[in-house]
């Protein structure tokens, strides 16, 4: 099975960490446990953040550090796809915007986010939803019915994502080479901004009608991923904190 049809269609079983408390913290423990987790907050009935660690795979990884002073979760994968996230529940109309920060040291070399063979981003922040499953292509529905096989729970109805591309136009929807169930939507293209922190606020709902063409479902997850699965190599970020501002934030 292809690395992202594997990563979506085990997306919506919900994983959670448990710490040891005889032993030190690892690093993805520390991670979920931290400041950092503490102030990224999905909305009031979120669950705490967990690493999702995706069967066969190597797991990416996740620490907690001060990064120019912020709070943050360093990110490193080699070889490597897993995620940190956090499940939730909100509403259509209860959809405000999402506030989140990265900052990138490289680009993955030979990553294109459009071609199956090297799928793979340095920073993602992964949002997804429920829907009209009904709407779904044949493709799409298997899809869901082989998640449910393996998980219990059907594939998310739409998963958009945030990225950094390599060589790409910023704000251009890229459909995802498995699934038009998946979107992304490139924040940045290219190495001018490298080095430095990059703070976004996006309005959910419009970035979804802008990727899906539709109005959005129920809110059930919010993600940071980093990926190098496809492409074999090796990849850094930190991310800032991320949260869901409310309607009356705007």
């Amino acid at each position: 099975m292809s690395t992202m049809i594997r990563i979506f269609v085990l997306f919506s079983a919900a994983l959670l960490l448990a710490a040891c408390s005889s032993a030190p913290l690892a690093p993805d423990s520390r991670a979920v446990q931290s400041p950092w987790a503490l102030s990224s907050i999905g909305s009031p009935n979120a669950q705490a953040w967990s690493h999702y660690k995706l069967p066969g795979k190597t797991p990416s990884q996740f620490d907690y550090v001060l990064e120019d002073g912020r709070d943050a979760i360093a990110a490193k994968a080699q070889s490597s796809a897993s995620m940190l996230r956090q499940v939730m529940k909100v509403e259509p109309e209860a959809l405000g915007r999402i506030k989140f920060s990265w900052k990138l040291p490289d680009l993955i070399q030979y990553a294109d986010m459009s071609l199956r063979e090297f799928d793979d981003s340095p920073v993602r922040v992964v949002l997804a939803f429920e829907g009209d499953r009904s709407k779904f292509s044949g493709k799409n529905a298997m899809l869901s019915e082989l998640a449910h096989v393996l998980t219990g729970e059907p594939l998310p109805y739409a998963t958009l994502m945030y990225v950094w591309c390599n060589d790409c136009k910023p704000e251009e929807v890229i459909l995802n080479p498995h699934t038009d169930r998946i979107r992304k939507l490139p924040l940045e293209t290219g190495t001018a901004k490298l080095n430095r922190w990059m703070d976004y606020e996006r309005a959910v709902r419009d970035d979804f009608v802008k990727a899906f063409g539709e109005e959005p479902g129920l809110l059930t997850s919010i993600s940071i991923m980093t990926d190098t699965d496809n492409t074999k190599s090796v990849a850094r970020a930190w991310y800032g904190t991320v949260s869901l501002l409310p309607l009356s934030g705007k």
